[in-house]
C-alpha cells in the first residue's frame, strides 16, 4: 500500500476519519476509565487490600502486551497486501463483541471479566493502529496537527456523551455495555465506507511470499526505526511519557474512588468535566501544533502533567481533586493529538501502518510498566495509592528530558538516515 500524501483535504474523508474518533471515544471513557474499572474492581472482584487493583492492572498489562507484539507485523502485512481497512474493521468488530459480552458479567466472575476486557481492549487498541495510519494520507503535513486535534476534540465530545448515556443505567449496568457497543458501531460506519481504499494487492499469500516478509518481525522493524534517528529519539521519549498518560487513564476511576472517596456516579460526573476540559485543550492547541511544532506543545503539556502528578500526592479533598483533574484534562487531548501528528510527520511514505504498528508497540509495551508499577506499589502499600502518583510523575520527567533530543518533526529533512 502506498497512498500519496495529499496536497488538499477531502472534507468527507476527513469528516469520516474524525467521526471515528467520536465513535471510539465512548470505549475509553466508559470501559477503560470511568465505569468498568470500578465495576470490575469493586463488584466483580470485590474485597479490600488492593486485590481488585492487582487483577485490573494485569488485565491492562496483558492486553497491552498482545497489542504491542502483534501490530508491527500486522501493520507491515497490511501495507504489503493492501489490507489496512480489513484489519481495521476486524479489530473494531472484535472490540464490540468483547464489550457486548460484558453484559453477562456478575459478581465473582473474575476470570471471565478479565478475559472479556482483554479481548475488547486488544480489538480497540489494534484498530487504532490502522486508523491512525490514515492521517498522513488524508491531510498534508502542514495541517496534520489540526486534523489530529479535530479528531481528539470531537472524540472527547463523544466521551462526554457516552458518560451521559451511562449515568441513568448505573444500577442496571449490563445495559451500559450494550449501549457502548451500539454507539461505537453506529458512528464507525462512515469511516468504514469513506476512508481511502487501499492500493496494491488484495490477498495475503503473495504478500507473505515476498522475500523476508514472514521475517518482517519486531526485530526487523526495530532495525529500520533505529536507522531513522529523529523518529528513534521521538519514540524513546514517547515510550515513557505515554506510559504515564495511559496509566492515569486506566487507573483514574479507581484512584477517585479509592483515595478520594468518590461514588460511581461521582466518578462519571468527574470524567464528564474532564472530557470537556480535554476537548478545549485539544482544539486550543491544534493550530499551535502546526505553527510551533509538536515538540513545543508536548514539552509544555508534559511540564503541566509533572506539576499535576506532584500535586496529586499532597491534595486531600474531592474539590482539590476536581480542580487538578480539570487542569490535567487540558493537556490530555493535546498530548495525544500532538504525539499522533509528530509521528505522522516522521513516517516514510508507504510504511504508515507498519510504523504506526511500532508506535502502538512503544505505547502499549510501555503501558505494561505503568499499571504494573502502580498496582504493585499500591499492593505493597496495603492499598495506599499515593506512592503510585510519584512513580507516574517520574515517567513524565524522563519523557520530557528525552523529548529535548528530538528535532522539529515538521521538517521532512529529519527523515534522513544516519
Amino acid at each position: 500500500m502506498n497512498l500519496p500524501s495529499p496536497t488538499r483535504m477531502n472534507r468527507r474523508t476527513v469528516g469520516s476519519w474524525a467521526l471515528f474518533d467520536f465513535a471510539n471515544s465512548v470505549y475509553p471513557a466508559v470501559v477503560t476509565t470511568a465505569v468498568f474499572p470500578v465495576f470490575y474492581v469493586d463488584h466483580v472482584v470485590g474485597g479490600d487490600g488492593g486485590e481488585g487493583e492487582l487483577w485490573w492492572s494485569w488485565a491492562v498489562a496483558l492486553s497491552a502486551l498482545l497489542v504491542a507484539f502483534s501490530t508491527p507485523f500486522l501493520g507491515a502485512l497490511a501495507d504489503r497486501a493492501g489490507a489496512r481497512k480489513r484489519f481495521f474493521v476486524f479489530y473494531v468488530t472484535l472490540c464490540l463483541a468483547g464489550v457486548a459480552a460484558m453484559s453477562t458479567l456478575e459478581a465473582g466472575m473474575v476470570v471471565r471479566g478479565f478475559m472479556l476486557f482483554v479481548i475488547a481492549n486488544v480489538g480497540f487498541e489494534s484498530a487504532l493502529v490502522f486508523y491512525n495510519s490514515y492521517l498522513p494520507n488524508i491531510a498534508p503535513p502542514e495541517k496534520q496537527g489540526r486534523v489530529s486535534g479535530l479528531g481528539f476534540g470531537v472524540g472527547y465530545l463523544g466521551s462526554a456523551l457516552g458518560l451521559v448515556m451511562a449515568i441513568p443505567f448505573i444500577d442496571t449496568i449490563w445495559i451500559v455495555w450494550l449501549l457502548v457497543a451500539g454507539f461505537f458501531l453506529v458512528f464507525s460506519v462512515p469511516a468504514f465506507l469513506f476512508l481511502p481504499s487501499d492500493k496494491g494487492r488484495r490477498d495475503y499469500a503473495p504478500a507473505l511470499a515476498e522475500p523476508g516478509a514472514r521475517q518482517k518481525s519486531l526485530a526487523a522493524v526495530v532495525v529500520e526505526v533505529w536507522r531513522l534517528k529523529n523518529l528513534r529519539n521521538f519514540l524513546f521519549s514517547y515510550f515513557f511519557y505515554i506510559d504515564g498518560v495511559l496509566t492515569i487513564i486506566v487507573m483514574a476511576g479507581v484512584v477517585a474512588t479509592g483515595t478520594f472517596g468518590f461514588s460511581q456516579e461521582d466518578v462519571i460526573v468527574l470524567f464528564l468535566i474532564v472530557q470537556f476540559s480535554a476537548l478545549v485543550g485539544a482544539f486550543a492547541l491544534a493550530k499551535p501544533t502546526d505553527r510551533a511544532g509538536p515538540k513545543k506543545v508536548l514539552s509544555g503539556v508534559l511540564t503541566l502533567w509533572i506539576a499535576a502528578g506532584v500535586a496529586a500526592y499532597f491534595i486531600q479533598s474531592q474539590t482539590e481533586f476536581y480542580v487538578l483533574a480539570i487542569v490535567a484534562g487540558l493537556g490530555l487531548g493535546s498530548v495525544q493529538s500532538a504525539s499522533r501528528a509528530a509521528m505522522a510527520s516522521l513516517i516514510p511514505k508507504g510504511k504508515e501502518a507498519e510504523m504506526f504498528g511500532f508506535y502502538a508497540l512503544c505505547g502499549k509495551s510501555s503501558s505494561v510498566l505503568g499499571p504494573l508499577l502502580f498496582g504493585g506499589v499500591t499492593y505493597l502499600a496495603a492499598g495506599n495509592q499515593r506512592p503510585g502518583f510519584l512513580v507516574l510523575t517520574a515517567l513524565f520527567i524522563v519523557g520530557l528530558l528525552l523529548l529535548q533530543r528530538v528535532r522539529d518533526p515538521r521538517a521532512r529533512a529529519t527523515l534522513s538516515y544516519r
